[in-house]
């Protein structure tokens, strides 16, 4: 039997898929990142027979060399973390990892994602490519150099941070890129579900205090990625023009598609 991979709900425990949950019931063995919440899961979906065994990052590699063994007998074992998919900044991958190397296959059950959750959230996706950084670094430091290093990626970035540390990440983004747009998507898919649009300024000011819950930060593309959008948009402006659409018509035509202001791209237009 393969090993199962097995992504569970990001908040909400309807969200959870049906071959999960057919996974969840028929498997010798769940491995979980913490048993209790995992038994609140099986609990909302009717499941009670199943065994349950803690799989985190401190016993991570004593699991491992436990499990193996059984998934070479044949055994059918299922790995799930708190929330989302194992592997993606939660524990899993050196068993994945591990079972691959002894010729075990590895089989995936996707589901919900925090991180495509929050992009569309977000509302800056557009059609540009994301990145996903995991978590933000803890050292003041670093996250000054990780800015720098972000100003002009061409991505929306993506990454998680912890609540406590959220006021003083968001600080640090502001001082850096005060203008740069960004998402703050707190407690995604559950009751109090909520997500923060604006200006690094604008949102740190929201978050000076720490606030509950898991979160998801999304920043929009860089310098370079919106120098080039704006290119890209005084182009169409002067191809209108060349159709013979008034300038002036041509840039309240273009600026709401571009999200660029009208008359910045009369400016530059003419």
């Amino acid at each position: 039997m393969p090993l199962a991979v097995c992504a569970t709900p990001i908040g909400n425990l309807d969200d959870v898929t049906l071959r999960v949950l057919d996974e969840l019931r028929e498997a010798d063995l769940v491995l979980c990142e913490d048993t209790r919440r995992t038994r609140v899961l099986l609990e909302r979906h009717g499941i009670e027979a199943a065994r349950l065994l803690s799989y985190h990052e401190h016993v991570e590699a004593r699991r491992v060399a436990e499990v193996l063994p059984r998934l070479e007998r044949g055994e059918r074992v299922a790995l799930v973390s708190d929330a989302g998919l194992p592997g993606i900044s939660d524990p899993g991958q050196r068993l994945v990892d591990a079972a691959l190397a002894v010729g075990v296959p590895v089989t995936v059950l996707p589901g919900p994602s925090a991180v495509e959750t929050a992009v569309v959230a977000s509302g800056l996706g557009s059609d540009a490519p994301y990145r996903f950084l995991g978590y933000l670094p803890r050292r003041k430091g670093e996250l000054e150099a990780l800015w720098a290093r972000l100003e002009t990626w061409p991505t929306v970035i993506v990454a998680f941070e912890s609540p406590r540390r959220l006021p003083a990440s968001l600080a640090s983004l502001a001082a850096a890129q005060p203008e740069r747009r960004i998402a703050v998507c707190r407690e995604l898919t559950k009751r109090f579900e909520e997500v923060v649009r604006g200006t690094a300024a604008e949102v740190a000011g929201r978050f000076q205090q720490p606030p509950r819950g898991e979160i998801t930060l999304v920043l929009a593309p860089g310098r370079v990625a919106r120098d080039d959008g704006l290119e890209q948009a005084v182009g169409a402006v002067r191809e209108l023009v060349g159709l013979g659409v008034p300038r002036r018509r041509a840039a309240e035509i273009v600026a709401p598609l571009a999200d660029v202001a009208r008359n910045e791209l009369y400016r530059r237009s003419l």
